[in-house]
């Protein structure tokens, strides 16, 4: 029999398969009776009994309360064990590393936010890992043995062939070449890394504006401008992990980006960037321009220009429109996809009235028409989507009840 556990029709595996579907409605819905997820499952009721106590045996599922305010006696109702498992993801930029940890049902139970500034890091980047883990498990109230897996969002890529950080010359520290083994080697958990505007792709495909869409570009613009490529439903990484990085996309207008390994100006960047907002707002007479970093300061820029009618205003609006679009226009082109997210700080702060600008620029511009939306995941989009990654897999393996 034991050679048989993971035969598709055998008993077992039928079993883990109506688990896994009553998990994934308790997850979906919350608190639910046995009645209903047999009528959502449709399984009859001594089976759904079955499966029920199987679960609540595992540990997970919890017997949580009794419906109310109908007659008779309440149901019971089950609800996912929230301490099944636990997840973390870290969201690592230059200046700062935002940890959380989120259990099992997707709440987040602790977080935690590392600053790292300057060019040479005052502590060995897995000190830093570390850390702002160690920081986000201590406010859930946890140890690092609990957490089942780590994902952690950086700029750039890793090279999935060499191990080595690329795309990614201003994060000081994370090109060692030692230094996923070094990692691993210092947790006692799985450690995955992916891509920041990836991660963002992850929490607005599972939580936000991208649900129920399998093919879509998400265009990221906060301190670095990127995209993520969502194609069947899958992250389309590349060869060495660096599709969508659309920064260095040659475009009319600004000079071409050379020596990319490099830290240097050129392409879209230069054109759509952030940094680029405030030289346009200068650049068309605006007196008010923040003096805050410039990411910041282009969200305060594009916001106030959604929000007041003035000439200055719809102009740099406008302008940025036109500049989104002609980098856009080359990846919809190629790509054809049926959706395009806006996400990132300087694009969310233009909210519907940039996203029409940008949408009637495009449609002169290419001649596939993919429909524009404002990404609704707007709190720590790339530590969402990291908590998210680690959360699909943790889920695969701890609700597999076939083993």
């Amino acid at each position: 029999m034991a050679g048989n556990a993971g035969t598709p029709g055998t008993p077992r595996v039928l079993r883990a398969m109506n688990d896994r579907a009553a998990l994934d409605l308790l997850l979906e819905h919350g608190q639910l009776s046995r009645t209903r997820i047999g009528k959502l499952t449709g399984l009859s009721k001594p089976t759904a009994s079955q499966l029920l106590a199987r679960l609540e045996a595992a540990g997970l599922v919890l017997a949580t309360g009794t419906t109310e305010g109908r007659p008779g006696p309440g149901a019971q109702l089950y609800e996912v064990n929230p301490a099944a498992a636990y997840a973390a993801g870290l969201d690592v930029t230059p200046e700062r590393i935002l940890a959380a940890v989120a259990d099992i049902t997707g709440r987040t139970v602790g977080s935690y936010e590392l600053p790292t500034p300057g060019r040479r890091p005052a502590h060995p980047v897995v000190r830093q890992v570390t850390d702002a883990l160690d920081g986000a498990v201590k406010a859930a109230g946890l140890a690092r043995d609990d957490v089942h897996r780590l994902v952690i969002g950086t700029p750039g890529a890793f090279d999935p062939n060499t191990g080595r950080l690329r795309y990614a010359s201003h994060l000081p520290g994370w090109h060692t070449p030692a230094l996923l083994d070094e990692v691993a080697a210092a947790l006692p958990m799985p450690v995955e890394y992916e891509n920041d505007v990836n991660l963002a792709a992850v929490a607005e495909q599972r939580l936000g504006a991208a649900r129920g869409h399998e093919d879509f570009v998400l265009l990221w613009n906060e301190g670095g401008l990127g995209a993520a490529l969502v194609l069947g439903g899958r992250l389309h990484r590349g060869w060495t992990g660096g599709a969508g990085e659309v920064g260095f996309l040659p475009v009319p207008g600004v000079p071409l980006v050379r020596q990319v390994t490099k830290a240097n100006s050129g392409g879209y960047q230069e054109l759509a960037g952030s940094q680029a907002i405030p030289r346009l707002a200068r650049d068309i007479g605006m007196t008010n321009v923040p003096s805050t970093p410039y990411a910041e300061a282009a969200a305060t820029l594009v916001a106030r220009a959604a929000a007041e009618d003035t000439v200055l205003n719809r102009l740099l609006l406008q302008t940025y429109a036109t500049r989104l679009a002609t980098g856009l226009a080359s990846l919809v082109s190629v790509l054809d996809p049926e959706l395009v997210v806006l996400s990132g700080a300087s694009l969310t702060s233009g909210g519907e009235v940039l996203r029409a600008l940008v949408q009637d620029e495009l449609e002169d511009l290419a001649a596939s028409r993919p429909r524009l939306v404002v990404g609704d995941v707007r709190e720590h989009p790339v530590l969402r989507g990291a908590l998210e990654s680690a959360l699909a897999t943790t889920r695969d393996e701890v609700f597999d009840t076939s083993r």
